[in-house]
């Protein structure tokens, strides 16, 4: 056993409390630390007994409060109101002239409920893209209109004038003339938004005037079928009838889509809203500014490609457009692009969807040649195309996805049936009945289509076509080719076992 003095035992206790102090102090400063950086006891208890560091899944930011962005904005948003008047019907002669026996009685009971003009109001919403006054909306908030009221946030009311308009993208420019400069919303880059980015709904819903809703963007690129040049935004921010024409904004203030159109079974907001890209908008801004919108021109009929379609034109996948049919005289005609291509690329820019081909087409100068790149028989080729103009009246809509079919009975085309089918065609093969539960009417083929085409080989005649359809068994699939009340497309006919 080992003995101090009293001196050194003093002296090696005085040591340990030193050391001990430290440690207290150490201990302390450590735990301060933690709580100020807002680690908490628990990090630090993990810290202390787990030697190896640990990772933390990443968290997503929640904006705290969208006040400033709403303050900001709102001034550039605007109230619209339109009246348009509805012309009430004449009334109808009476059947035995201006004497007939029951005009005093037609006069006493319904003479005030005979129908006269009436000013039929609506309301929508829009927001300022410059200074001079410029304000961007939807058409359908002020087609056909004979007045549109234009109502800022601090109550000042303007008339406005129609500008240029655009029905097939849903876009209009209006204008007011004010005594003072205004203050433009700044616009964003909509292909820079992702889903699930915080979005904000500014517009008068109902006639409410200045309300703010927020939500996220829930998908991109929705088809609805309004139109060739369907590429909506999805936001589950509210949006309700009077929303139209409104901006849906980014958390930077920045305009990125136009509201446009909701989804609902009850009149009102059920969280499926839709929004016109602001690059659509930004894009066309220059022709509406003219007042007329100028679309590039392919002249084709296309169609998406099934699975039964792939198959049978040797395709690796179903990205592209097949061409239906080639309008005459267009520019994919003199180019070269014929019936059963697969659109694959138009001036460099990929198409994976059928919907995609129309606006890239749209949006291309009038005159400009550009590459296009079809698949053909399993071969690519590039064609060069001069872009032509697209008139109303010449614009081929895109052909619905057609669907497997069987069941049919046809005949050679006679003059009488041309007469009662209203056939253009004075030859070739026509459908003149559908057996009833079978796969041609789950289909929708109806009497008057005409067979063109079996497996891309001409059929004229009932031998030609039972000598093709011969060759085929149970279970085996057909393509074919069909002309509908003047335009063709493709169908798989799957033979039933």
């Amino acid at each position: 056993m080992q003995f101090y003095s009293h001196t050194k035992f003093l002296r090696i206790k005085e040591n340990i409390m030193k050391k001990n102090a430290w440690r207290r102090t150490a201990i302390v400063g450590w735990t301060l630390f933690c709580l100020i950086a807002g680690y908490g006891v628990s990090t630090l208890l993990d810290s202390i007994s787990t030697p190896e560091a640990k990772t933390s899944a990443p968290v997503v930011a929640t904006p705290g409060s969208f006040s400033e962005l709403a303050k900001g904005a709102s001034p550039s948003v605007v109230n619209i109101s339109t009246v348009k008047v509805v012309r009430g019907r004449e009334r109808a002669p009476m059947p035995f002239g201006p004497d007939d026996p029951f005009k005093e009685f037609f006069d006493r009971f319904f003479g005030d409920q005979l129908p006269k003009d009436f000013r039929q109001r609506s309301l929508g919403s829009g927001f300022i893209i410059d200074k001079d006054g410029l304000i961007l909306t939807n058409n359908h908030v002020v087609e056909k209109t004979d007045e549109i009221k234009v109502k800022l946030a601090d109550k000042r009311e303007f008339r406005a004038e129609i500008i240029g308009r655009d029905p097939k993208t849903d876009l209009a420019l209006i204008r007011i003339k004010a005594d003072t400069p205004l203050e433009p919303l700044p616009l964003g880059d909509s292909e820079k938004l992702d889903v699930g980015d915080w979005v904000v709904a500014i517009g008068n819903p109902f006639g409410l005037g200045h309300t703010v809703t927020a939500g996220i963007v829930s998908a991109k690129y929705r088809q609805l079928g309004t139109g060739s040049y369907d590429n909506f935004i999805q936001t589950d921010a509210s949006i309700n009838p009077g929303n139209s024409g409104g901006p849906l904004l980014n958390t930077m203030g920045e305009v990125v889509g136009i509201n446009s159109a909701i989804f609902t079974q009850t009149g009102g907001s059920v969280g499926i809203g839709f929004a016109i890209p602001i690059n659509m908008a930004k894009d066309l801004l220059p022709q509406l500014k003219k007042g007329k919108v100028v679309r590039g021109w392919l002249g084709v009929l296309i169609q998406k490609i099934t699975p039964e379609l792939k198959d049978k034109l040797d395709l690796k996948d179903e990205n592209g457009a097949l061409v239906a049919d080639v309008v005459s005289g267009g520019p994919a005609e003199k180019a070269g692009i014929q019936r059963g291509d697969v659109i694959v690329s138009f001036d460099g820019k990929e198409i994976d969807e059928m919907n995609e081909l129309p606006f890239v087409v749209a949006s291309t100068p009038v005159g400009k040649v550009v590459t296009v790149e079809v698949i053909r028989k399993g071969q690519k080729n590039a064609l060069q195309v001069e872009v032509g103009e697209l008139k109303e009246e010449g614009e081929a809509p895109a052909v619905a996805e057609a669907e497997p079919n069987l069941g049919l009975t046809l005949k050679e085309i006679t003059p009488e049936l041309a007469k009662n089918f209203r056939l253009s065609e004075t030859t070739g093969l026509v459908v003149v009945q559908v057996e009833a539960n079978s796969p041609a009417a789950e289909a929708g083929i109806a009497p008057g289509d005409i067979i063109l085409e079996v497996d891309q080989a001409s059929v004229r005649t009932l031998g030609e076509f039972n000598r093709k359809m011969s060759s085929y068994g149970a279970g085996d699939t057909v393509l074919l080719l069909i002309n509908r009340r003047g335009s063709t497309l493709y169908i798989t006919l799957k033979i039933w076992e």
